[in-house]
């Protein structure tokens, strides 16, 4: 059998989140599992997982992109599958949860603070972590979790939480603003702590013009 898995990262409350669903049938009945299931006769994979992803959670999302496939042998109890992951990245901010079908319960977890999760899912998770920490080195992952403006201690949170570790604050700045793809608005906007700063945004036109000469956005 052929199962697809969806991970699926949001950024909420100055944290990285992960969305996750309560299984609701067995295996695994009541347990905590990343949403999915298994791939329809006439289905292409990518229709399973948004499917599968929309039907759990109520989470609608037009890109996801492949992660990886897992096979091993036992990793589901009733019988051989084999497991398409997926992975993308969304503003939680934008949908509201919605569970249904396979799964009784759909909410947003701290990435540190995961509880045990059924069949392989912990292993698919940490993989991946590791493809969305690579992608720091390509992409300016801001772009998909944070608000159209945002303070730029916002993204500095956001990259920390992502690398689960604090940051030169001085040269992060320095270096993302010498790309040349944020832009400094005339907003003025109260963080929780400290004096009012100014919000930015992303010149997504610039970014796509960098990119197609090679741009490496990379942080570390």
């Amino acid at each position: 059998m052929v199962a697809v898995d969806a991970v699926v990262f949001g950024y909420k409350e100055g944290q990285l989140h992960l969305l996750l669903i309560r299984r609701f049938i067995a295996p695994f009945q009541g347990q905590w599992a990343l949403p999915g299931g298994f791939v329809l006769p006439n289905e292409s994979l990518e229709a399973a997982v948004e499917r599968e992803l929309r039907e759990e959670t109520g989470v609608a999302i037009n890109y996801l992109e492949q992660l990886y496939t897992f096979g091993q042998p036992g990793r589901d109890p009733r019988q051989r599958v084999i497991s398409v992951a997926y992975f993308g990245m969304v503003n939680p901010d934008q949908f509201e949860l919605s569970a249904s079908s396979d799964a009784s319960d759909a909410q947003w977890h701290n990435v540190h603070q995961l509880p045990a999760l059924a069949f392989d899912h912990a292993d698919i998770v940490q993989t991946a972590l590791q493809r969305l920490r690579n992608k720091l080195t390509y992409e300016p992952i801001g772009l998909h979790l944070l608000h159209d403006e945002f303070l730029f201690s916002e993204l500095e949170k956001l990259y920390e939480s992502i690398l689960n570790r604090k940051i030169d604050r001085r040269n992060f700045r320095k270096k993302v603003l010498s790309f040349g793809i944020l832009k400094e608005t005339q907003i003025r906007h109260s963080a929780q702590k400290g004096r009012p700063g100014t919000l930015f945004r992303f010149e997504e036109d610039k970014y796509r013009e960098l990119k197609e000469k090679g741009f490496l956005f990379e942080i570390k």
